[in-house]
């Protein structure tokens, strides 16, 4: 499997032949779901969803098909009928032949005067785990945890300890758009010091084998 960074919270998965995106939101590049075969979206926060992004890509590839929560399946379900699809917490499927599991309910807490929206992280073949914006823990082992490193929600050492909760054998980050180049160095270094796994850091457009 291949995975491609792209700008903050989007990533791509390639494996044989056949192309999956996570998350295109705003910050996104406007060529993220270019051949994609799946889409999966986390939630509806526009750093995670864009539209315009998921329209171009359905558009593009009439065989293409969206995985997402009913928030953001409803503002498309009707423009691409039968190809959006409503998931949840425990549901298993499968998308552009890779096998996924979703885990998690809730975003996570931004403030306690800000109401909590739905929020479901994806295992990808069982072994990728994308979180969306929440530490959810999967009832399984993760080779690869795609680390929400930067947030309005969170602090380093709660990322340090999700690392560390999880056991994945490497995370790399995402969620990073609102970091400096000033700062990266401090999260690499704690990151990677204490959390008890392999740390890697892809710029967008990057790419490694998994």
């Amino acid at each position: 499997m291949r995975l491609t960074k792209k700008t903050h919270a989007c990533v791509r998965l390639e494996k044989e032949g056949r192309t999956l995106v996570i998350d295109p939101g705003a910050y996104t590049e406007d060529d993220a779901t270019t051949g994609a075969d799946a889409i999966l979206v986390t939630h509806e926060h526009p750093d995670h969803f864009h539209e315009g992004h998921l329209r171009a890509g359905l558009e593009a590839n009439p065989t293409a098909e969206l995985w997402t929560l009913r928030s953001v399946a409803d503002q498309l379900s009707a423009a691409f009928p039968g190809r959006v699809h409503t998931v949840g917490h425990g549901d298993t499927f499968s998308a552009a032949g890779f096998d996924i599991q979703v885990h998690g309910e809730l975003h996570a807490v931004i403030h306690p005067d800000i109401p909590r929206i739905t929020n479901v992280g994806y295992l990808v073949d069982g072994s990728v785990f994308h979180p969306g914006d929440a530490l959810t823990v999967p009832d399984q082992p993760v080779e690869t945890l795609l680390l929400p490193v930067q947030a309005p929600w969170n602090k380093i050492s709660e990322v340090i300890e999700y690392v560390r909760e999880v056991k994945p054998r490497r995370s790399f980050d995402v969620h990073d758009a609102l970091i400096t180049e000033l700062a990266r160095p401090i999260y690499d270094t704690q990151i990677g010091g204490l959390g008890g796994a392999e740390h890697g850091r892809l710029a967008p457009g990057r790419s490694v084998e998994l």
